[in-house]
């Protein structure tokens, strides 16, 4: 269950099934439906299952029970509700596009085998007005052979969300791969939405021969990194002339050199303007703002970097992790500079926070490289599995270790990534 669920940590259980059985006229907000079956994901069961279906079969034209459905029938497919799935299935013929979308989705969650359901699905490939990356998803999901017909055409689609679904699909259920190097482009295109669900479309298609090109994508590297433990072979230390340690030193090192960058400059921007673009969404344009400032000397940096970040970079998970990379970038640090940036880079390592998650490793080899001192004082606990669960992080103690001559405390982890790492150290 994913850590973000539970935030309605005052609305209990009763509580939210209270909600979903009063008329719309008697709710304290329009957003009350939506929020109880939100926070139904937190009780599975046939009580909660239950008051999901009621609340699909509910009819309404209220735009708030509407949003509502299309929450419950997310809800229900990561419940695994598969009692759920006629009620689900009639879902798809909605007028209301979205909640088409999520039914698809759920449908593949539950594992349908519902020959008419299956053919709703196809049939919805022909409607342009939907969402066919996710039909065409979730039919390659439930392995429905007979869909690669009226999939095939949509392999040269306008939009490369489509038509990378549809090249994954024909490698997933009929083991046409030809189309997949196509998919390659995609890593590169302008959008980064398209750059991300193409790392998606080639996990899909288990495509372990372009995990390379993936690596070298512009995007956040969580998408990276879920490539590489979706297509990596178990127990492997090398596969498709990749070492799987360079590998991952390489993700959490994470430089704009080893990437393919979307996006130039024709001429240096100011340094304003540079830290500006860390709190963009698309991180080609981040990583290429970092590379710009690389080398540069931090005396006249630090006063608009202690700015920005004290404003907004310490709650902006974007910037915070790019900001982070910057630190141990740049040379010759203020001395005053550094006590402030270790109490930085101290939270960041030790952070709580579910999407500040990125930061923590880059805070140990930043601190690594800034501060080896401070850094050795708290690898101890940052390589132990019982005090640092985060798996990222103790990887990235390892790497310190290396870096400051230190042998590994540990000989073995729980996670095979960091024992390989260990291991790393005695070839």
């Amino acid at each position: 269950m994913s850590r973000f669920n539970n935030i309605h940590l005052g609305l209990s259980h009763e509580e939210a099934l209270r909600i979903l059985t009063l008329p719309e006229a008697e709710l304290d907000a329009a957003s009350d439906y939506y929020m109880a079956a939100s926070h139904l994901i937190n009780f599975p069961g046939e009580t909660s299952e239950a008051a999901l279906i009621a609340l699909l079969k509910k009819p309404s034209d209220e735009q708030s029970t509407r949003l509502a459905q299309r929450k419950a029938v997310e809800v229900l497919g990561h419940l695994k509700a598969e009692q759920a799935i006629p009620v689900i299935g009639d879902c798809l013929n909605s007028d209301d596009i979205y909640l088409v979308e999520n039914s698809a989705w759920a449908l593949q969650q539950l594992n349908c085998r519902d020959q008419a359901l299956h053919q709703r699905l196809i049939a919805l490939l022909q409607d342009e007005t939907q969402n066919r990356r996710v039909v065409i998803q979730s039919l390659a999901g439930l392995g429905v052979k007979e869909a690669a017909a009226s999939i095939r055409p949509l392999i040269e689609d306008p939009q490369p969300g489509v038509r990378g679904a549809a090249r994954a699909a024909m490698a997933q259920l009929i083991d046409e791969r030809d189309h997949l190097e196509a998919i390659e482009d995609h890593l590169v295109l302008p959008n980064q939405m398209d750059r991300q669900a193409a790392i998606q479309d080639l996990i899909d298609a288990h495509s372990l021969e372009l995990l390379p090109s993936v690596l070298k994508a512009p995007v956040s590297p969580a998408f990276r990194s879920r490539a590489l433990k979706a297509l990596w072979p178990e127990g492997a230390k090398e596969c498709m002339g990749l070492s799987l340690t360079t590998a991952i030193d390489a993700l959490l090192q994470d430089e704009p050199e080893d990437l393919v960058l979307v996006h130039r400059y024709d001429q240096a921007p100011e340094q304003a303007f540079l830290l500006q673009e860390f709190f963009g969404t698309d991180f080609s344009r981040c990583y290429l703002a970092l590379q710009t400032l690389k080398g540069q000397s931090a005396t006249t940096l630090w006063p608009l970097i202690q700015q920005r970040w004290e404003e907004e970079a310490h709650n902006d998970y974007g910037a915070h992790y790019f900001f982070i990379h910057l630190f141990r970038e740049l040379v010759d640090w203020p001395e005053a500079a550094l006590s402030v940036i270790e109490n930085w880079l101290l939270d960041a390592a030790d952070t709580l926070r579910p999407q500040f998650m990125k930061s923590k490793p880059a805070a140990i080899l930043t601190l690594a490289t800034v501060l080896p001192k401070r850094c050795h004082e708290e690898l101890g606990r940052w390589s132990d599995p019982e005090q640092t669960p985060f798996w990222e992080s103790r990887y990235a103690a390892i790497m310190a270790m290396e870096q400051l001559g230190l042998q590994p405390i540990h000989r073995s982890d729980p996670n095979p990534f960091v024992t390989a790492r260990i291991e790393s150290f005695n070839d």
